[in-house]
């Protein structure tokens, strides 16, 4: 694919052998300089898929004097920020570059020391990037490349009047690449007024991902779905998981009743800091948490391997969304178990899902709490 040897010997050393398709298909475009609107889903190699290119139009291109930030790439959660950011970091290891991470929730002082010093590419979330803007830290001119990722997350939070004014601060001549794991006509209004001739890149969702994956489904009352997250837990054959939850209070709730029950669990959501939220994903990594209950925005980026199992305790309202996270296990060719809890309320939404998928989800008929409310309805 024509990479320069430098990035190859990093992402061999990472274990990439070969190329994903988004990989595939993309990068050739990017080193040719072409704007690019691409859209796969999640896990699929996005972020190498940008990031490859970047480093390489940059390393074979040196800013003369002191380093300017030349490359952005904008991110929906600081999360994604920080594995985006890690990941330019091993790419680009030979190549002599530097990048940094800008991100709110935490003290701005190691950034702007950090920006002090000189850097080629920053990976930003939009709030704290334009608080630097004015303050005068960062200065965008010399924006050769830049990079809007997980464009339907940025819409879905509400980012699309912030993504517009950092747009203004770019030059007009530059590379602008565009991915987003779904492209809806809204997004794709997004993308034509930042990207100009781009080639468009589409590799198909739902089948590549579902099929490694073995989905079930469990119809439960509400309130019986704690009980029945710590049996399975507990007595299934389940070495990690990821638990997605509503709400923020609801995944407190559901961690602090894992660990009760003596099922070591951590958080991530909005609520949390920094801090704690890479700390817990760092002790799942590791294996010192067994559970991670996380809410769908702050779990936009995380990356686990061998994660064995998703379990949508609630089912999302947006069938895509479904697809997102269980995409979080069975990554890289490997199997993974998605397991979802769906109570009266929630049968639409699983209708629709299997619409998207057009493919039914298998149903676990028995299990404790399917015979309690029987038993409970005999009785009456």
């Amino acid at each position: 694919m024509n990479i320069i040897q430098p990035i190859v010997r990093a992402v061999t050393e990472e274990g990439y052998l070969r190329p994903t398709p988004i990989q595939e298909q993309a990068i050739p475009a990017m080193l040719e300089g072409r704007d690019l609107v691409g859209c796969a889903q999640t896990g699929t190699g996005k972020t190498a898929a940008f990031a490859i290119p970047v480093l390489q139009r940059l390393a074979q291109k040196p800013f003369p004097g002191k380093r300017k930030i030349r490359a952005l790439v904008l991110t929906p959660t600081r999360e994604l920020a920080v594995q985006i950011g890690e990941s330019f970091s091993a790419y680009g290891r030979y190549t002599g570059l530097k990048n940094i991470m800008i991100y709110g929730g935490v003290s701005q002082r190691p950034q702007t020391d950090l920006l002090r010093r000189g850097m080629d590419i920053m990976v930003a979330t939009p709030g704290r990037l334009l608080d630097l803007v004015n303050q005068g830290w960062v200065d965008l001119k010399h924006i050769e490349i830049f990079v809007l990722d997980e464009a339907d997350r940025m819409l879905d939070m509400g980012f699309i009047h912030d993504i517009r004014r950092i747009v203004e601060y770019l030059p007009v001549n530059r590379q602008s690449l565009f991915f987003s794991a779904t492209i809806p006509p809204e997004i794709m209004k997004l993308a034509a007024g930042i990207v100009k001739s781009a080639v468009r890149v589409d590799i198909p969702p739902v089948k590549a991902t579902s099929d490694l994956i073995s989905q079930s489904l469990y119809f439960v009352d509400k309130p019986d779905k704690k009980s029945l997250l710590i049996h399975l837990i507990i007595n299934g054959e389940i070495e990690n998981a990821l638990v997605f939850t509503r709400t923020k209070h609801g995944a407190d709730k559901i961690t602090r009743a894992l660990n009760q029950a003596g099922v070591r669990a951590g958080t991530i959501h909005g609520n949390k800091s920094q801090q704690s939220r890479q700390k817990a994903l760092v002790q799942l990594k590791r294996k010192q948490i067994r559970v991670l209950v996380a809410t769908d925005v702050a779990a936009r980026g995380i990356d686990v391997e061998e994660l064995s199992h998703v379990i949508n305790y609630e089912i999302p309202n947006v069938p895509e969304m479904y697809l997102h996270r269980i995409g979080r296990t069975g990554r890289a060719g490997m199997a993974g178990v998605a397991i979802s809890f769906c109570d009266g309320e929630e049968k639409n939404f699983v209708k629709s899902i299997q619409k998207l998928m057009n493919t039914s989800i298998p149903v676990i008929h028995e299990h404790p709490f399917t015979l309690r409310k029987k038993q409970r309805m005999a009785a009456g």
